[in-house]
């Protein structure tokens, strides 16, 4: 129990060390302080960075000027008629507690509309990476996957499927012409190489002229005969 009561109030003075540390203390136009036509009070706050704890000094000739808290639509039509605080002293100060805008302008008629106005702005600070947390693992790989397309060669392209006929399996068809002869045939190629050969005779022709040829043997004999006898 008194170690919790150690550690609690440790933290505190840490926390209230650290603000006390990065505290800072802003006059409003710095040496000029608050008045018309010689800081661009727009500028002025855009050049410097507030943070919760820091204290911002209004310093003024309180006879000719004032201070007012207003909204941001008051703030950006200088209307002075709702305001959320005034402040009137010639040297104000307020401590910034929360972050976002701070938004004062002068009460006096015309002065807003001049340019005395400054937005105080306080950024809230981004969230930091926690550290040491786990990256994401990447899902498993599947180990059947679809096969990979496959790798083409930029430039060069792929060769086109092959339109020529297949070859006949069977013999060549004939033509109707005897083979030319070999050289070492004997036979000398005329014009008329290449035609069918003659027919062979019939039998009843052979008859025919075995009978022509015995008339004409008898025909002979007595022709003989008759001249022996004369």
């Amino acid at each position: 129990m008194a170690v919790s009561k150690i550690l609690a109030a440790l933290f505190v003075s840490m926390a209230l060390y650290e603000v006390s540390v990065s505290a800072n203390v802003f006059h409003v136009g710095d040496s000029i302080g608050w008045t018309i036509g010689k800081v661009n009070y727009t500028l002025w706050s855009e050049t410097k960075v507030f943070v919760i704890g820091d204290t911002i000094i209004f310093e003024y000739n309180k006879q000719y000027h004032n201070v007012m808290q207003v909204n941001h639509e008051d703030f950006n039509s200088c209307n002075t008629k709702s305001p959320v605080a005034t402040f009137a002293t010639g040297n104000d100060s307020f401590q910034i507690s929360s972050y976002g805008h701070y938004y004062y302008i002068c009460g006096v008629p015309g002065h807003c509309q001049a340019g005395l106005k400054v937005d105080i702005r306080v950024p809230s600070p981004s969230p930091k990476p926690q550290p040491g947390s786990p990256s994401p693992s990447p899902p498993p790989s599947l180990g059947s996957g679809p096969a990979p397309a496959p790798t083409l060669t930029p430039g060069v392209p792929s060769p086109p499927p092959s339109s020529a006929p297949a070859p006949p399996s069977g013999p060549p068809p004939s033509s109707g012409l005897e083979p030319a002869p070999t050289p070492d045939s004997g036979i000398v190629p005329g014009p008329w190489w290449g035609l069918a050969p003659a027919p062979a005779p019939s039998p009843a022709s052979s008859i025919y002229a075995s009978v022509g040829a015995f008339y004409s043997s008898i025909a002979v004999l007595a022709s003989v005969i008759t001249a022996f006898a004369y």
